[in-house]
């Protein structure tokens, strides 16, 4: 599946490949997020509702 991602090097959005779908924070204060890779292999991360996470299939 692919997302579009904000890039910070290139101060521009960008269409990425989902590699991963993570849960970052403690219990009961989680923030969800799903990560992706740039065309030159740098890491790209993009928080979401749980909503969204829930129906991305990776």
């Amino acid at each position: 599946m692919r997302a579009t991602f904000y890039d910070v090097k290139l101060r521009k959005k960008v269409d990425a490949e989902v590699t991963e779908k993570v849960v970052y924070g403690k219990e009961g204060n989680n923030r969800y997020a799903i990560k992706g890779k740039t065309d030159d292999g740098r890491n790209l991360t993009k928080f979401v509702s749980k909503a969204d996470w829930d129906n991305i299939t990776v």
